[in-house]
């Protein structure tokens, strides 16, 4: 055989029923291609081919038995089949489960674990910044209300099945190399359960399951970011006929905010003040998550600087309502339009102030990374 089903669900040659379904759940959900990415197809089914044929009690005897049931020559020849049946199948219904295992004939419950769910959630930055509950409207599989679930019409429990008597299977004479055997399948009656519904829910047709969509509340925690995975225990798919629902995985994506954007926990935003602002300073309000705050721009300022307000940034992700920083960056806006008097009173400045501006400070590159000064770029501006 060229894989080990074990192997690949992870779990021991004697696992029982429940072992592989609670092995295949995880696995599935670790390995699919909407949750893993889609690299994992591959990898996800083999998962699936393992489970198909872990889960069925006559494909496993015939697993166990060296014959691989997806494998079109397992059952030609050799010692580990006789047209499709394996020898641990053939010993086990002669010699009464003496080579088989014998949990594997038991009937199936009705009552089956529901599926995982994955959505995505767009929340707004503001609800990054401190954290609260947003509601999610997704489709998926709930419980049905006209039966609650059961799958009985009128909630009649279910009787025993008249031609299993209970078992979930029934024993079939085949013709084999060694003549006649005895051999056991599911009961097509009762699909394997070993009880009927008599009266099946005619709106979930006795699975007790219907689509809907449901709106949930999802808590967001504070300080997540775009690709954050947050896991609903429980909240997922309905599983058939009262069996456990899965859980709902929501994928976080957060909006692209107008004023502010995000490095780590901190915000930045850029202001652009006046020129003259900038040279003899000024106090002005800035706009944040926390409501308007006084920024002193101060005399001098030049352009590109940067002003921090402490703490109204994002809250550090699981942290005591630790918060990062608002980083203000400064753009001073230059006039490229002048009058007269204006052009003359920029003249006036310039001859105070830059009489000894003559020469230049030539080098073949900065010592280091510099910006330009204001005046600097006044003096661009005006040619």
């Amino acid at each position: 055989m060229a894989a080990d089903y074990y192997e690949t669900l992870g779990v021991e040659r004697t696992a029982s029923e429940e072992d592989i379904k609670r092995a295949y759940r995880k696995m599935s959900r670790k390995y699919h291609p909407d949750i893993a990415g889609p690299e994992f197809e591959e990898k996800f089914k083999e998962v699936n081919t393992a489970y198909e044929v872990l889960s069925d009690p006559d494909k496993r005897r015939m697993y166990d038995a060296g014959v691989d049931p997806n494998d079109p020559n397992g059952g030609a020849g050799g010692f580990g089949g006789y047209g499709g049946f394996g020898m641990g199948d053939i010993f086990s219904q002669f010699f009464g489960g003496a080579f088989g295992d014998a949990a594997a004939n038991e009937p199936i419950p009705r009552a089956q674990p529901g599926r995982d769910t994955l959505e995505s959630l767009t929340v707004d930055l503001q609800m990054v910044v401190f954290g609260g509950t947003q509601n999610l409207t997704f489709s998926t599989l709930g419980t049905c209300a006209n039966c609650e679930g059961t799958g009985s019409e009128h909630e009649e429990p279910p009787v025993t099945c008249d031609v299993c008597h209970g078992r979930g299977f029934v024993q079939k004479v085949v013709r084999t190399m060694l003549g006649q055997m005895m051999t056991s399948a599911p009961c097509e009656h009762c699909e394997g359960h070993g009880t009927i519904i008599v009266h099946p829910c005619t709106v979930c047709h006795g699975h007790g399951r219907v689509p809907t969509s449901r709106t949930i509340g999802v808590p967001v925690p504070a300080g997540v970011d775009s690709g954050t995975r947050i896991r609903l225990a429980h909240e997922g798919e309905v599983g058939e006929c009262g069996g456990e629902a899965g859980d709902l995985y929501v994928d976080i994506r957060v909006r692209k905010d107008e004023r502010f954007s995000r490095e780590g926990d901190n915000l930045h935003c850029w202001i652009q003040v006046p020129m003259s602002w900038a040279v003899l300073g000024h106090t002005i309000d800035v706009s944040t998550f926390d409501g308007d705050r006084q920024l002193e721009v101060p005399a001098g300022c030049q352009p590109e600087e940067t002003i921090t307000l402490d703490g109204l940034g994002v809250t550090h992700l699981q942290s005591k309502g630790e918060r990062g920083d608002l980083v203000v960056h400064i753009n001073v806006l230059i006039p490229t339009k002048l009058n007269d008097r204006e052009r003359e009173l920029i003249g006036e400045f310039a001859q105070l102030h830059d009489a000894k501006a003559s020469t230049v400070s030539q080098n073949s590159k900065p010592a280091a990374p510099q910006k330009k000064g204001f005046f600097s770029k006044l003096k661009d501006a005006l040619g």
